[in-house]
């Protein structure tokens, strides 16, 4: 896009929502003059079509988010059958790295190719990973299929979000993305719960047959309306090389986080070279970029007013849930003297209540005219609630109550990130914000974990056992006092994700939401 077509874009956020919101369903030459976008005349939807498209694009959600967590508790299995305990951690490893690479691809390619196409290609490539997984002979051959599976998976979120912003207004996405995040915390939590029993009292395969019927209804709900969802997307050449360039990048620092402080140490020869790898291949992809006619990626996309604040503040409220959700077993188990599964039950406050402040935010949204204040306070709220953490030592109950106030105050920080974003794009660019977007979110939240880690191992003065090893005979059982001590920097640096969040929520512009009057009640399909 260039300077003109920037500004055209710009011009029409600038305008009244009803006006703004007709003018960007509409072709324009703005975009394009060679090249204009394929987008169709809108059809009405009513609410039983929005309510199906909707329900089919959780389910879809909903299996991307089971396979992130449910491969978990069966590792154990896994590795007894084939008799490979050391190469366990990449059967989740190659999931992770495979779908944050690709969250950019599917997106771009969404606004060049269009929804349908893409949402039946990561659906079957998850689907096909699934079979692979369940019927694999041994570890090598799991290890690659679940790769497979992870371009699927990394394909559905950023499809299914921008479908969403396709059928509903700006003003009611809010509301939708507080549905998709309680999809994503029942899968977390339902993952590790239904692996378990899957491999104790069936088979470890079960945990990839299950994706079949799945995917199979969310594909026989979605498809019949997808006939009558808007069009957006340009169709323009592909710039494959700015997308190899993106994802090589992505691989090689992913790898840094994952092996960095465990198979090597931080500062040996194979993770600086690894680094330095990762910093010129994304070197390489900005240089691209900017000589590009049509990059991959449009820096200019990650700039201005809205974007690069957003992308922060979205990126350190996933970070920090994240990380916390990581090291809080261990926490638990080590100063509370949990169980394993009952420090998994302790994780559900951070969790639950965090989809609450997400639906608060949501609502806020579609009724507000300065929808960012609810996203505010709620990050200031979370830092808040983090010092307490950080400087306080109380019992678990207290513990507990603090965290799910932490996380009521970080859950609004997402509607309110996503849609912001895609409301500050020009339509035929909805896709490639939103992978991007989940890009981001994915390093951020790698990043994080390595980081609380490092924290950890730092404060600590020694390796940092896994969760339940204390359990283990012959286990070096860290002193609660030492843990808490430790944890401490790990509540402070959450505190400080959570007050970058509210520094970048306050700095971003917050430009007017098309759709009903925010004096009007949104009808919510339910």
């Amino acid at each position: 896009m260039n300077k003109f077509e920037r500004q055209s874009a710009a011009d029409v956020q600038t305008l009244p929502d009803d006006i703004a919101e007709e003018l960007s369903r509409l072709p324009s030459e703005v975009l394009s003059v060679d090249d204009a976008p394929s987008i169709a005349p809108p059809v009405p939807l009513s609410q039983d079509e929005v309510r199906t498209i909707v329900i089919s694009l959780m389910l879809t959600m909903f299996l991307a988010a089971l396979d992130q967590t449910i491969v978990a508790t069966a590792l154990p299995t896994i590795g007894r059958q084939f008799q490979d305990v050391s190469n366990l951690s990449w059967v989740i490893t190659a999931y992770l790295l495979a779908s944050t690479a690709v969250a950019p691809v599917f997106g771009t390619l969404s606004d060049i190719y269009g929804r349908r196409v893409m949402i039946i290609i990561s659906l079957s490539l998850f689907v096909a990973g699934s079979v692979l997984c369940a019927i694999a002979p041994n570890m090598p051959m799991l290890i690659l299929a679940r790769g497979l599976q992870g371009l699927g998976g990394g394909g559905i979120m950023p499809v299914v979000q921008t479908v969403i912003s396709d059928v509903v207004s700006p003003r009611e996405r809010g509301q939708y993305q507080a549905y998709f995040s309680s999809v994503w915390m029942v899968g977390g939590i339902l993952g590790p719960v239904i692996g378990g029993v899957f491999a104790e009292h069936l088979h470890w395969s079960m945990i990839f047959w299950i994706n079949l019927p799945l995917a199979a209804a969310a594909l026989a709900l979605l498809l019949p309306k997808m006939s009558k969802i808007p069009v957006f997307h340009r169709k323009r050449k592909v710039d494959w090389l700015g997308g190899v360039l993106l994802m090589a990048a992505a691989v090689v620092f992913m790898l840094v986080l994952t092996w960095g402080g465990t198979r090597y140490a931080w500062l040996s020869p194979t993770v600086l070279a690894m680094v330095g790898g990762a910093v010129a291949l994304a070197m390489t992809f900005v240089w691209h970029a900017r000589r590009a006619d049509e990059p991959f990626l449009p820096l200019p996309l990650l700039t201005g007013s809205v974007a690069p604040f957003a992308l922060t503040a979205g990126g350190c409220g996933l970070g920090a849930i994240t990380g916390l959700t990581v090291q809080l077993p261990l926490y638990y188990e080590q100063v509370y003297h949990l169980t394993a599964s009952e420090a998994g039950l302790a994780l559900i406050p951070l969790a639950a209540v965090s989809t609450c402040g997400a639906a608060i935010a949501g609502r806020t949204m579609a009724r507000a005219k300065h929808y960012k204040r609810v996203a505010i306070a709620g990050t200031s709220w979370a830092a808040l609630c983090g010092f307490g953490l950080t400087v306080t030592t109380l019992p678990l109950w207290g513990l507990l109550l603090l965290m799910a106030a932490f996380a009521l105050g970080l859950g609004t920080t997402f509607p309110v990130c996503v849609v912001s974003l895609q409301n500050s794009v020009a339509r035929p660019q909805v896709g490639t914000i939103t992978g991007a977007m989940n890009f981001f979110r994915s390093l951020m939240s790698s990043f994080t974990v390595a980081a609380f880690a490092a924290i950890l191992l730092i404060a600590l003065g020694t390796d940092i056992p896994l969760a339940g090893e204390h359990h283990a005979a012959g286990a070096v059982a860290i002193p609660a006092d030492d843990m808490r001590h430790a944890f401490r920097y790990v509540f402070g640096a959450a505190t400080a994700l959570m007050t970058t969040a509210a520094l970048c929520l306050i700095a971003m512009e917050e430009r007017p939401l098309a759709g009903p009057s925010a004096q009007q009640p949104v009808e919510m399909a339910e």
